[in-house]
């Protein structure tokens, strides 16, 4: 996908719709309402041009304001929903993730790596009355959740040091590793292993196992893991019943991507 947008000329591009997007972008958890001069500042562009996105966004029912500050509306949620209605892989996998989750009885996801965050593209409907785990279109930092150990595992080692070195490893429990070596250590037990493990470095009392989804070439297309209460297997019991519902599942898949 990088070396297609490298090869697109710089003539052929919108700039403005890149803008637009960045503008989009700069709202999150941490800056749900913004000005127009917070905008300029998180995006690169002028406050004049930020203001002027963001009246855009307004007028065409994805953004609110009460005059001096924006927020965005739901409306904005079918920017995401159209990738996972028309993407290829979020529907192929469906099928098979729920017969996984009905042999296991647990919360079955496949995710994307995008940039330095894991992305929840497809989920199972667990048969627990109460399902767990991240719903679809999630976004988590990659480095807190297994699906980013097994698809940094996946990577050429060069491009996996520059994201190391690029990655921002922030704290969300006091399990969550925040030091970029014993992260590398982890990443390249997972190689070792061919599958992953975490155990509540973003949520307490979950933990998780992944393994890579690959092509017929052997290209990593994502991860598919399971979220599991902490204390609901042992270590032993993920590696023996789970991880082969998992090693099968994507086994299967590889023929078909």
């Amino acid at each position: 996908m990088a070396d297609k947008a490298q090869a697109i000329e710089k003539r052929d591009l919108i700039e403005g719709l890149g803008r637009g997007l960045r503008v989009i972008e700069a709202f999150d958890d941490e800056h749900p309402r913004l000005t127009p001069s917070q905008v300029g500042a998180l995006t690169g562009i002028t406050r004049t041009a930020a203001r002027r996105y963001l009246l855009s966004l307004v007028h065409f029912g994805y953004a609110g304001s009460d005059g001096r500050q924006f927020w965005l509306l739901p409306r904005v949620l079918r920017l995401g929903q159209s990738y996972l209605g028309a993407a290829r892989l979020p529907r192929l996998v469906q099928p098979f993730i729920q017969r996984v989750s009905m042999e296991s009885g647990e919360t079955v996801n496949v995710s994307v790596l995008d940039g330095h965050e894991v992305v929840y593209i497809a989920r199972s409907n667990s048969p627990r009355l109460v399902s767990i785990g991240y719903h679809l279109g999630a976004r988590v930092p990659a480095h807190v959740v297994t699906p980013g150990l097994v698809m940094l595992a996946a990577m050429e080692e060069p491009a996996r040091e520059t994201w190391i070195a690029e990655h921002n490893f922030s704290a969300f429990t006091p399990h969550t590793v925040t030091d970029a070596s014993v992260f590398r250590a982890s990443v390249e037990e997972a190689q070792a292993l061919g599958y992953g493990m975490t155990t509540q470095q973003l949520d307490i009392g979950l933990r998780g196992v992944a393994v890579a989804l690959r092509d017929r070439k052997g290209a990593c297309k994502g991860a598919l893991g399971m979220t599991l209460p902490a204390t609901a297997f042992t270590t032993e019991q993920i590696r023996d019943r789970l991880l082969p519902l998992l090693n099968e599942a994507v086994q299967a898949l590889r023929p078909l991507l």
